[in-house]
């Protein structure tokens, strides 16, 4: 029993070690972002800040589903484009303030994820990537064949961003910047937590061995419909903040090439990583908006990228740098 203990104990010394210093490293890592929050609209254009944030938590939502759920879906467009549609057209029509706006359009987004989340969950593998890319192209068409709800091809335009709580006016762009900040910080600091969760341990042990996680009485399907239903709302919430900032919600948002993209920033970022959808989405929309000028070139330089990190750098950027350091990013 001596020897046992003698054992044991260093080794329990050792794990809580590690745990504190990588808590320790995610806890200044958070630090860091707020710091460059606070700097970034000073030091650049404040929309070009906005629509990186807006992305990085639509990867983000569609990282929880794919790299600690193991759910692939190929139809994320749907929740963060009707969730656009859905605030910019009671922001417009209805007067809404832009919070309601952006909680009715979230909500909408939750709903929806709810019932496609509960028929697609049912397979498994490519089938359930194909479902969710045939739901979402189901709402692609709703979408342009309702123009009178979604103004079709020219989508809904000149969406006011009116005042936050009635009483703070957001015309100002660094006015709007706080609140789409604060935000993307909740939404990063909700799903850290939700991965840290016992619920997240549970998640990933079906992500890696369902039959096992099924062995030992958790029911794999209310796990995997539930982090489901959490990635749209988060994908949503971040769709209808996007259609307060640019003032405009259209179908490129629900379109299939949207679901491409965001798997685009996840994989560059590092898919399973907490802060490598926020580098992945950086990334893209900086090559999208730096590179402009090469018109659909932009594409085929995106397409090299992702071939190079498929290839070379599997993990993703910060995958990579995690895999030096030797510690969970």
């Amino acid at each position: 029993m001596t020897d046992l203990a003698s054992t044991d104990t260093p080794a329990a010394a050792v794990l809580t070690e590690t745990d504190d210093s990588t808590a320790r490293l995610h806890r200044n890592l958070f630090i860091a972002i707020a710091a460059l929050l606070v700097i970034a609209p000073f030091v650049a254009y404040p929309v070009f800040v906005m629509k990186v944030l807006c992305f990085a938590l639509f990867a983000l939502a569609f990282n929880l589903l794919l790299g600690y759920g193991g759910l692939l879906s190929f139809g994320h467009a749907a929740y963060f484009g009707m969730a656009s549609y859905v605030s910019a057209y009671t922001a417009k029509n209805w007067g809404l303030t832009p919070e309601l706006a952006i909680l009715l359009g979230t909500a909408v987004a939750a709903l929806l994820g709810t019932v496609f989340g509960a028929l697609a969950i049912r397979r498994q593998g490519i089938y359930f990537a194909m479902i969710t890319l045939a739901l979402a192209q189901m709402v692609f068409f709703f979408s342009l064949q309702t123009p009178r709800f979604t103004g079709g091809e020219d989508g809904i335009q000149a969406v006011p961003r009116g005042k936050l709580f009635g009483l703070i006016s957001l015309a100002d762009d660094r006015a709007l910047y706080w609140l789409v900040a604060a935000i993307f910080m909740a939404g990063l600091l909700l799903i850290y937590r939700i991965i840290h969760s016992p619920f997240g341990q549970v998640c990933k042990a079906i992500r890696d061995n369902e039959p096992r996680a099924i062995s030992l009485g958790y029911r794999a399907n209310q796990y995997k419909l539930m982090v489901f239903v959490l990635s749209a709302t988060l994908a949503g919430l971040a769709g209808a903040t996007k259609a307060i900032v640019f003032q405009l919600a259209s179908l490129t948002d629900v379109y299939w090439s949207m679901s491409g993209e965001v798997v685009l920033m996840t994989l560059v970022g590092g898919l399973g990583t907490v802060f490598g959808p926020i580098v992945g989405a950086l990334v893209i929309v900086s090559m999208q908006n730096y590179l402009a000028t090469l018109g659909a070139w932009v594409t085929v330089v995106q397409g090299v990228i992702f071939v190079l990190c498929v290839l070379l750098f599997r993990e993703g950027i910060v995958g990579v740098i995690a895999k030096a350091i030797k510690k969970p990013l």
